[in-house]
């Protein structure tokens, strides 16, 4: 090999540089595609689980909840908060252990954090359940790494 190295080589090298990441790129991003719109959770979305969406957005919750791994770490993980209530498979269920949730906070309980107590409707509150439903049924690929998140 040469000791110096010309522009045409490292122009070569630029382009033939350039070119493989772009093709390795462009693979990545075809497999994450084929890999998203492969789940069948996206199939399951309705107006009840896009609602709870905006609830959960309006009402600020990823300020202190994770859901997926996302979010603040001050109160636990909700992606599975149904399964581990024993309600996934129930969404009456999940609406009434929600609602009674909601509406029992804050505890005031010495030394434990606080939720504060929302006003949401039972419209809001059956949506919200339905979403948390919703995100368990998601493949996460084991995450939370325990069952309290």
């Amino acid at each position: 090999m040469r000791e110096v190295m010309t522009k045409s080589m490292a122009r070569n090298i630029f382009y033939g540089g350039s070119l493989f990441f772009i093709i390795i790129f462009l693979g990545l991003s075809a497999h994450s595609v084929g890999y998203i719109t492969s789940q069948p959770t996206h199939q399951t979305l309705d107006a009840s689980v896009v609602a709870g969406k905006r609830v959960w957005e309006e009402n600020a919750c990823i300020n202190c909840h994770t859901i997926m791994g996302e979010g603040a770490y001050y109160a636990p993980e909700v992606a599975n908060v149904m399964k581990r209530w024993g309600v996934d498979d129930d969404p009456e269920a999940a609406f009434e252990a929600l609602k009674g949730w909601i509406e029992s906070q804050p505890t005031g309980i010495e030394g434990r954090r606080q939720m504060p107590r929302f006003d949401l409707t039972d419209e809001q509150i059956r949506d919200l359940a339905n979403f948390l439903l919703w995100t368990g049924t998601v493949d996460t690929q084991n995450w939370p790494p325990n069952d309290a998140g």
